[in-house]
């Protein structure tokens, strides 16, 4: 999949574009029906489904301060797209000069360089300067820019829609089980395997360390039964988030500070079930299926290993259904 990360008129090369609009931050559940919706309609006019988004958050422009955790790095969230149908991306920093233009001057952006047949977006999407563009806008007025707006429906779950706030929050308070079933997915994290203190290969569990990023969205301190996959094509990326990549393995991990140890920041160290290769700087996925307990301080190693040990079996007892 191609992905632009600079402004660029792409009229030429991309004449038949629709854009689904949106931060995309989790590809959720709501996401997905716009993604699905764009991608539709590009096939219906044999033309290329593509989203049109930002690397950075545009509250981390204008209100720092109110900036929210990030659910998905950009990384993650590029990949995600590609499994959800978009043919290319649009992929660039929002800067100051975004921040303040009209709600006209960004469709006029969009006009000049993409020429779209058709936009995409959620009912709650703004645009232009302290949002005061809306969903309303782009059907209103769309067709004096050159494309047709659609605003795909919003999708519910318990009464409420599915957002990105709502899967932050579920994240925040370990509500694990909530924010895999909004996300139409488990909540995975993608990282490089750290140098650790060795301490876990000591007592039996040798652990894949990885470090958690600023400003990320994260589970609360403790354990968790995980899927694992080391592979990074998007074949195997596609059946790993659905759950059913024969490349996966299984395991416990531990989100905290391991405080049974002291001078430990802040990570997410993985134990592989019946895994003994060498993982030091590669790149892996984790994915957090259940959460099995709170972090824990305990009195001695001894004590630590047996609840490893019963942390294992019920994982193992988990992922066999």
């Amino acid at each position: 999949m191609k992905i632009y990360t600079e402004i660029s008129d792409l009229r030429d090369e991309h004449p038949n574009i629709v854009f689904a609009l949106g931060m995309f931050d989790g590809v959720h559940r709501g996401h997905q029906a716009i993604l699905r919706k764009a991608s539709e309609l590009a096939h219906s006019i044999k033309g290329e489904a593509a989203a049109f988004t930002f690397s950075s958050h545009p509250l981390s422009v204008v209100a720092p301060d109110r900036a929210p955790t990030i659910i998905s790095d950009d990384s993650m969230k590029l990949r995600l797209l590609e499994i959800y149908g978009m043919d290319f991306v649009v992929d660039i920093p929002f800067d100051r000069d975004f921040s303040l233009l009209e709600p006209s001057d960004f469709l006029d952006f969009l006009q000049n360089k993409y020429s779209p047949r058709y936009v995409v977006a959620g009912a709650n999407y703004t645009f232009g300067v302290y949002g005061r563009g809306t969903s309303v806008d782009l059907e209103q007025y769309g067709y004096r820019y050159g494309f047709h707006a659609e605003i795909a429906d919003a999708v519910n779950e318990g009464g409420e829609p599915v957002s990105s706030t709502r899967v932050r929050e579920c994240i925040a308070h370990a509500r694990l089980k909530e924010a895999n079933s909004l996300l139409g997915r488990d909540f995975s994290y993608d990282g490089i395997v750290q140098h650790g203190d060795m301490r876990g290969r000591l007592l039996g569990f040798p652990t894949a360390n990885i470090t958690i990023g600023d400003g990320r969205a994260m589970l609360p301190n403790g354990a968790y039964a995980v899927r694992i996959l080391l592979e990074d094509h998007a074949t195997e990326y596609r059946k790993f988030l659905e759950g059913g990549s024969p490349s996966e393995l299984y395991g416990i991990a531990n989100v905290g500070a391991n405080p049974t140890f002291k001078g430990v920041e802040r990570r997410i160290e993985v134990h592989i079930f019946d895994f003994n290769g060498d993982l030091y700087g590669r790149h892996i996925s984790v994915s957090f299926s259940k959460r099995l307990r709170d972090e824990k301080r305990f009195p001695s190693a001894d004590a630590l290993v047996h609840q490893l040990n019963v942390d294992r079996t019920d994982a193992m007892n988990f992922f066999r259904g």
